[in-house]
């Protein structure tokens, strides 16, 4: 049986992670507290930030960037979006 949180973005319960996605206090907060959805929808997003705004991630201020946005999306607080994307129609 998979393992349920009550996920922070979603409000609701839903599948959990199956372990923390990264060493830490800050990945075992996202352990206890977000979904499997909703890490995968910031994994997706985090990815389109990265092209669509040429980030560099060998720098400091580039991955600090990301987690401010990553705690902003897994809150359900406003973050930013990928600058000209424009999501495919849904049929």
């Amino acid at each position: 049986m998979s393992r349920t949180v009550f996920c922070r973005k979603y409000q609701q319960e839903l599948e959990g992670l199956d372990a923390p996605p990264m060493p830490g206090p800050k990945g075992q907060d996202i352990y206890e507290n977000v979904s499997k959805k909703a890490w995968q929808e910031w994994m997706a997003h985090q990815t389109m930030l990265i092209n669509e705004k040429r980030l560099n991630m060998m720098e400091p201020s580039t991955r600090t960037y990301l987690a401010e946005q990553r705690d902003k999306f897994l809150s359900g607080e406003s973050y930013d979006a990928a600058e000209g994307y424009v999501p495919p129609e849904e049929q």
